[in-house]
């Protein structure tokens, strides 16, 4: 194994280190409730270089730090020009003063060293500057020079963690559609990308249509369903060598929309046999597969919830498109959505708590969500088209497609908070849909 290989491999393993002696986690906290409307000041001063040739290193890191904070809607930036002092060692004691004069609440304190071999380290604290405390004990993240973004998201997940309680979500990446040419002779292939939409790699070519990504839960495959062959069938990319199959359905019947199960080894996908379209379940290894809907509706867009025990599906069985729970296994379907106008596209919340869902009503589309029994629906979004939801690891963010009107129409990307607000473009080289958020890296 080369140097290089070692490196990659230990690529963004955290140490939790003693930095110094901290005090107990201090009361700063944001409540994330509907009701959170203030964000939070802080203040994240340029890394401090350590080593010769570190200090653009450090600023990059801030920077990133501050962005992935500040996006979420919770926290706001202080400037840099408001600040009184400026840290100089990362080993000196905190002026706590000075920050309480511009009403920084929190403080995050970083140092960077770049060794010879391009060996990059990078170091951390968090404080609650109104109580003079530091928020749990350093951490420190070490990497090559390439990986220094990922770096920077782990430093802001660890922050957002520590000031919520909940998981972060900025180390993790999207797999979309990208999409190039007109309306009505659209270029698709597949693309993977940072959750912030840097990095973005290409991991198909435009040869053929592409429709519906999925991450499996280990983010390092994907499922999607391709048009080579003339006409829907489903494919499982690798990601790492961007080598892609065909999954044998056993029978020449379209096959679309396909999900992985939370173990990885099995997934769910409709399959159209003549005029009926039912969804099935296939193991990935043996390729067997399995009935689990036998209607003459058409049933599709299926979705686990996270312990893998039930899953939720559109179904058009009652003579609109609505949303229906089963067992894993197949069997009785319950029907959850009542309200007016048409419901699909369904994905279970990582949390298990919530379902996403896009609905079509008086001639506008929406991103919603609603309690697994279906009560408590509260609509997102509305445009001319909101479709395909997909839910963040930590499920506080849903991103999907948003289509503007008209011939010249085009795709973007869009990101909501689960409360409704925060709604911002993702920012991509050109159009882009059918987004699959990933787990933590």
């Amino acid at each position: 194994m080369t140097r290089v290989t070692q490196v990659l491999t230990a690529l963004f393993t955290a140490l939790t280190v003693a930095l110094a002696t901290a005090a107990p986690a201090a009361p700063l906290r944001i409540e994330i409730t509907e009701g959170v409307v203030e964000p939070l000041p802080f203040a994240v001063p340029n890394f401090i270089a350590e080593s010769s040739g570190a200090e653009e290193w450090g600023a990059r890191l801030a920077q990133v730090v501050a962005d992935d904070l500040t996006g979420t809607g919770l926290f706001r930036q202080i400037a840099a020009d408001a600040f009184i002092s400026r840290p100089t060692s990362f080993a000196a004691p905190v002026q706590y003063a000075d920050w309480k004069a511009i009403n920084a609440q929190a403080l995050i304190m970083g140092a960077v060293t770049v060794a010879d071999n391009g060996l990059l380290t990078v170091k951390f604290r968090v404080y609650d500057v109104f109580s003079d405390q530091e928020l749990g004990r350093g951490l420190q993240f070490q990497g090559t020079t390439e990986g220094w973004r990922r770096m920077a998201h782990k430093v802001a997940d660890a922050v957002y963690s520590r000031i919520t309680g909940e998981l972060g979500y900025f180390d993790s990446r999207v797999v979309f559609v990208a999409e190039t040419g007109p309306k009505n002779d659209r270029r698709k292939r597949l693309a993977i990308m940072d959750y912030d939409g840097a990095n973005v790699q290409y991991l198909t070519d435009s040869s053929s249509i592409v429709l519906a990504p999925r991450f499996s839960p280990t983010g390092d495959r994907v499922l999607y369903t391709s048009y080579a062959t003339g006409f829907p069938r489903i494919h499982v990319l690798d990601v790492g060598n961007t080598r892609s199959r065909i999954l044998e359905t056993q029978t020449d019947a379209m096959s679309f929309a396909p999900r992985f199960a939370p173990n990885g080894q099995t997934a769910v996908f409709s399959l159209n046999e003549g005029a009926n379209t039912d969804i099935f379940l296939m193991d990935l290894n043996s390729g067997a597969t399995r009935r689990l809907t036998n209607t003459p509706a058409i049933e599709t867009a299926p979705s686990y919830n996270p312990d893998g025990s039930q899953i939720v599906f559109e179904s058009d069985r009652s003579g609109s498109q609505q949303l229906y729970i089963m067992p894993a296994g197949g069997g009785d379907a319950r029907r959850i959505s009542f309200g007016e106008g048409r419901y699909g596209t369904p994905v279970w919340s990582p949390r298990g708590d919530l379902i996403a869902f896009t609905k079509q009503h008086k001639g506008r589309f929406h991103i919603g969500v609603m309690r697994t029994d279906g009560s408590e629906e509260r609509l997102l979004t509305a445009s001319f088209l909101d479709e395909g939801p997909t839910w963040a690891p930590n499920g506080r963010v849903i991103m999907f497609t948003r289509e503007t009107q008209g011939a010249s129409g085009q795709a973007s990307l869009y990101s909501v908070d689960v409360s409704g607000r925060n709604l911002k473009r993702v920012r991509t080289p050109g159009a882009a849909s059918d987004p699959s958020w990933g787990p933590l890296q």
